[in-house]
């Protein structure tokens, strides 16, 4: 390589002998690395850079590898491996040795022996050759990249998507709550026009007070004109007397035209206005179900978005969120939701316009009324009949000669008092069975019971007995006398 014989070898010197002994066409790798930033190398640079070298601490495995794959001459391995040659026996090679080549190695071929000698020298020089695990070095290389890069695509796409979706979300939300703001202001609009009702109702009941009075006073006032007339004697006198009485009719007549003619033809019976008041209700108490569960839905809704939203502020929650099936199912309870309060809304904007219209076509107050449970009472319903808690009927103990009686099926029976014979403290239990031979018969049965003191009764409803004790204490004990 020192062609000018100075000791060193410059960027010329190695250039050529890349080009002309290695016949290396592209040795710009090569220049580069056994130069680097020294431009003269000498001998001793070059010694430490062998021992430097990755191929100095080669194995005999390696050197194998090395001989099979870039000098390709696999035939040679055997005397490789049994003369030891490792990594730190190469510089032999890269030099021209006819005992090692030709006695050692029986290497017999000239052309063999050369190319030999220059991989060796080569891969003394210049450190090991790339070879093909840097090939494949760099396919993993380039892979993992475009992994890399299709991750963190995928992860932009996800979050992007997270964030359109959240977006979405929160519209849904807040066209919830718009909708929940517009049943609230329609309830208030009810409460409003229940109240205009209410002022209606009593300022109509001043206007017939104030009717009835004008009616009564003129009625007062033709009675004392014909009073008037019966008691003069004057002809003239009586006929003013009977002009002004026609005069007083004919306004009371007239009175009475307008206010039937106000009022419609049909009168409705008073007994319907409780049973439409007991309708709306039963309707107002369906209502409030559909209701309380369109709010329930609300705030499921409600939680499910603040959770999101909890989600979303932590490190890793746009990740998680994008991924799991939270955000589909928060949308669809809102969606739910939104659903159930549009229904409500629509329900109660037609509810409140088909009782004002039946208000108003049959002039009864059916909206404000005294409640479902004192129209159950004046309707002489059964409480339990419309969903209301019956009361708790207290314990009536009897004795075991009940036992005793016919094992038919009973009818109602009624406990009297003997009411007028307080020195007789005894008490009457009547009941009718229909005897199982003849369905015509009636035979009525009898019990006499004995009570410890007097007291007035008052009617109590027990299974299919109606019995009659006192209203004040209902633990009374009642035994067969």
């Amino acid at each position: 390589m020192d062609d000018d014989a100075d000791g060193t070898v410059d960027t010329t010197e190695t250039d050529e002998f890349l080009r002309e002994d290695l016949k290396d066409h592209n040795p710009k790798a090569k220049h580069s690395s056994f130069h680097r930033a020294d431009a003269h190398i000498s001998v001793e640079d070059m010694w430490n850079a062998w021992k430097g070298s990755e191929v100095y601490n080669w194995t005999v495995q390696q050197v194998e590898d090395w001989l099979l794959t870039s000098v390709e001459l696999p035939q040679y391995n055997e005397s490789f491996r049994r003369h030891q040659l490792d990594g730190q026996a190469l510089p032999r090679l890269a030099v021209k040795n006819a005992t090692l080549t030709v006695s050692m190695l029986k290497i017999l071929d000239r052309s063999h022996a050369q190319k030999l000698q220059l991989k060796a020298l080569d891969i003394v020089l210049f450190g090991p050759p790339p070879g093909r695990q840097s090939h494949w070095k760099d396919l993993v290389l380039g892979l993992s990249i475009l992994m890399a890069l299709g991750g963190c695509w995928f992860a932009y796409a996800q979050t992007r998507k997270s964030r359109d979706d959240l977006g979405k979300l929160m519209k849904d939300l807040e066209s919830l709550q718009r909708a929940e703001q517009s049943l609230l202001d329609l309830q208030e609009k009810l409460q409003q026009a229940q109240e205009e009702q209410r002022c209606v109702q009593v300022e109509k009941v001043k206007v017939e007070e104030e009717l009835r009075n004008e009616i009564n006073s003129a009625k007062e006032e033709a009675l004392r004109l014909r009073e008037l007339r019966e008691g003069t004697e004057n002809e003239r006198s009586q006929q003013k007397y009977a002009e002004e009485e026609l005069e007083q009719v004919r306004k009371v007549l007239k009175k009475a035209e307008r206010e039937l003619e106000s009022r419609a033809r049909w009168t409705p019976p008073e007994a319907l206005q409780k049973w439409l008041q007991l309708t709306h209700e039963i309707e107002v108490q369906y209502y409030n179900l559909k209701k309380q569960s369109a709010e329930r839905q609300l705030l499921q809704a409600r939680e499910g978005a603040e959770k999101i939203k909890k989600k979303r502020s932590s490190l890793f929650g746009t990740f998680h969120v994008a991924h799991s099936s939270s955000l589909d199912d928060v949308d669809h309870k809102i969606l739910s939701a939104k659903q159930a309060l549009a229904e409500v809304t629509a329900a109660l904007r037609e509810k409140l316009h088909r009782w004002q219209q039946i208000e108003s076509l049959t002039g009864f107050c059916l909206v404000t009324n005294p409640g479902l449970g004192a129209l159950a009472t004046a309707l002489n319903l059964d409480p339990s009949f419309l969903g209301l808690r019956p009361p708790t009927p207290q314990h009536l103990l009897l004795s075991d000669d009940l036992d005793d009686m016919d094992e038919d099926i009973l009818s109602p029976g009624t406990l009297q008092c003997k009411s007028g014979l307080p020195e007789l403290n005894t008490v009457e239990l009547s009941f009718n069975s229909s005897s199982s031979e003849s369905h015509d018969a009636t035979k009525t049965q009898t019990l006499n019971f004995r009570i410890n003191h007097d007291f007035t009764f008052s009617q109590l409803t027990c299974g299919p007995l109606s019995v009659s004790a006192p209203s004040s204490d209902w633990s009374c004990f009642l035994a067969v006398s």
